[in-house]
This record gives structure tokens, C-alpha cells and sequence, in this order.
């Protein structure tokens, strides 16, 4: 007689794998985003966390309304699958017409990328104003997507808002930061000398 454990289990797999094979344009669309942010965590991981030795973005004069450290993975992760999902809208809603995608996605990659690149510029050449120069260039892109998003589908423009209001809010804190931090410069120069 079969177990009835091996049976639930085979079930919870097959409906598992039917609701992956169902989804999963959806499932990527939403993937896609985080990989570049979990990539850049892992990446750039000793210039944020260190155990309890402060590090470079520690020792960083930041306005009083930077939120703490651990808050930003869980913040990017949802407002990455936010976007990645609303990219799936489009890409649905122009299933039977391409050509009406190529704008609005061609927009999303670009603003994609250019959030991929933010990381690299502040923690790792420690450019403060590039970087800031740089988010507000990505806030501009964002929100000429969101507004193509919108054109195609309404709940895809939606979902860009949660994002570009964090976005508003990191440029308020990338500004504060360049503008606090002139001595920055001269520690990247001492770091090129040793």
C-alpha cells in the first residue's frame, strides 16, 4: 500500500512544478531585476558590512532619515520584483502586437542597467557625485518607463511608483552624502598611493 506522505509529497511537487511551468515568464520577469542587486550585495558586501568593524560607508556623514543598513536588501527586493512583474504586464499586453513592447522594455533594460551601476560608482570608485549625477539620471529613465509602462498597461505604470519614490528618496540621500562628505576624494587618493 502506498504512504500516504509520499503521495502528499509528489502531489506538492507536481502542483509545484505545473504552477512554475504556468508562470514562468511571470516568475522571470521577476527574477531578472534582483539578480543584478543580489549580485551587487554579494559583491560589494565588505564595503557596507564588516561584523562589528565599521566600514567606509559607516564612517560616511548621512542625513538622519537614512534608513538602517538591513532595511535596504528587503526594500530592493520588493520594489525589484514590483518592476520585474509590471515588465511582465507589458510584455503580456503586447503579446499579439511585439513592436508595441520595444519602447517601454527598451526603456526598462536602460533604466535597469543604470540601477545596476549606481552600486559600482558608490561603493566601489566612491564617487559621490557621479553617483548622485548617475541617480538622477536613473530617475529620469525610470520615470519615462513608467510612463511607457503606463500607455500599455495601467497596473504596470502603477507598480513603478513604489519605486520611484524610493528613488526620490536615495537621490535626497546621495545628494546629502555628497555634499556632507567632501574628504571622500582625499581618501580614494590615499587608497591609490598605498
Amino acid at each position: 500500500m502506498e504512504n500516504n506522505n509520499d503521495t502528499t509529497t509528489t502531489s506538492t511537487l507536481d502542483n509545484a512544478s505545473e504552477f512554475i511551468m504556468a508562470n514562468y515568464t511571470a516568475l522571470g520577469s521577476i527574477i531578472l531585476p534582483n539578480i543584478g542587486g543580489f549580485a551587487n550585495g554579494i559583491y560589494f558586501a565588505g564595503q557596507i558590512c564588516k561584523g562589528t568593524e565599521k566600514t567606509w560607508y559607516d564612517n560616511l556623514k548621512k542625513p538622519s532619515w537614512t534608513a538602517p543598513k538591513c532595511a535596504f536588501g528587503p526594500a530592493w527586493t520588493v520594489l525589484y520584483s514590483s518592476i520585474g512583474y509590471a515588465s511582465y504586464l507589458v510584455w503580456e499586453e503586447c503579446a499579439d502586437e511585439p513592436e508595441r513592447a520595444i519602447v517601454p522594455l527598451s526603456l526598462y533594460g536602460g533604466q535597469l542597467i543604470l540601477n545596476w551601476a549606481w552600486t559600482p560608482i558608490f561603493f566601489g570608485l566612491k564617487d559621490l557625485k557621479l553617483a548622485f549625477i548617475e541617480l538622477s539620471v536613473l530617475s529620469g529613465a525610470a520615470a519615462a518607463t513608467a510612463i511607457s509602462f503606463a500607455r500599455v498597461n495601467r497596473t504596470a505604470g502603477w507598480l513603478f511608483v513604489p519605486y520611484l519614490a524610493w528613488l526620490g528618496y536615495a537621490s535626497s540621500i546621495s545628494y546629502y552624502v555628497w555634499k556632507n562628505n567632501p574628504q571622500v576624494k582625499e581618501i580614494k587618493d590615499d587608497e591609490k598611493t598605498q
